[in-house]
């Protein structure tokens, strides 16, 4: 496992204290990305989760990136990032400016973008705001249309309260029951991975490791996490290079969304489609890391 860097920083609103990885670039590989970085011309990457995730989900990722500083954080609510006692504080608008404190108060000005799911819609956002200082924008099963199908999975699972998980099987055979269709060649040992990276042990158990409280902004009539029209961002970013990477079985992002995308997408457009995957990849798919890190070497610098 690569070695990071635990990073503390203050939420853009100086409520909360915050987390993040901070994974140095290394060298001495042949890929495509380290070799560029060693050129000198590389960026750093952000790489934002989705939303019940934290810095944990991109471990399947980091040590395909080894030429790229990664900044990895816990949102607010989740992981090592303090929750928040203001559940109305969960939306975009404040990770977005989270992560622009993050970003200032390393000193990084320019940089790419990995972000899954809402990840990427705080991404998209970022882009268009910030066009100049974001070089390179990867979007993980997100687009600006988001299938009502999928946000209802979502609503069905998120924010619940149940008794603490035994021990890792059980903890990993809830994560199988709900998310099995979205990652049909799951073995146990895969599920076992999923739950230690989203999971975390307590004196009562194993336990989901974010604040219940994210799930108020996902109610049908709010549009904290999921905004309402995001086609005037996306438009925004007409000169930002853009990979956006679906799963082929994915319930969140359509076909017809990635088209649409394409089509109104006037910069540099990478489309990856990953089969046998839901939402959302996992970012170790031979799919992915046969373009993503190429797709930063060329774009982010």
């Amino acid at each position: 496992m690569r070695d990071f860097d635990a990073y503390r920083f203050r939420s853009a609103d100086r409520r909360l204290d915050l987390y993040a990885r901070d994974y140095p670039a290394i060298g001495g590989t042949d890929d495509a990305a380290s070799r560029h970085e060693q050129q000198g011309g590389g960026l750093p990457l952000l790489l934002m989760h989705g939303l019940t995730r934290n810095s944990a989900d991109f471990e399947p990722l980091v040590d395909h990136l080894p030429g790229f500083r990664l900044i990895v954080p816990d949102q607010r609510g989740r992981g090592l990032s303090d929750y928040d006692e203001v559940a109305a504080n969960y939306r975009v608008e404040s990770y977005v400016a989270d992560m622009f404190a993050l970003m200032d108060g390393l000193g990084i000005q320019r940089f790419g973008i990995v972000g899954t799911s809402m990840g990427g819609l705080i991404g998209m956002i970022m882009a268009a705001v910030a066009p100049a200082r974001v070089a390179a924008l990867a979007l993980n099963d997100i687009g600006p249309v988001i299938d009502e199908a999928g946000l209802e999975r979502i609503r069905g699972y998120v924010g619940g309260t149940p008794a603490p998980a035994a021990d890792w099987p059980e903890m990993a055979a809830r994560f199988a029951k709900v998310n099995r269709e979205a990652f049909p060649e799951f073995g146990e040992a895969d599920w076992l991975a999923f739950a230690r990276r989203t999971s975390r042990e307590t004196p009562d158990g194993i336990v989901t490791d974010y604040d219940p409280g994210i799930a108020v902004g996902m109610a049908p009539d709010q549009d904290a996490v999921v905004p309402a029209d995001l086609w005037p961002v996306w438009d925004a970013l007409a000169k930002v290079p853009v990979m956006a990477i679906r799963g082929g079985l994915s319930d969140l992002m359509s076909a017809e969304t990635l088209a649409e995308m394409a089509r109104r997408h006037t910069a540099v457009f990478a489309p990856v489609v990953v089969p046998n995957r839901g939402h959302a990849p996992l970012l170790d798919e031979p799919e992915v890391i046969a373009a993503l890190p190429a797709f930063m070497a060329e774009h982010a610098r």
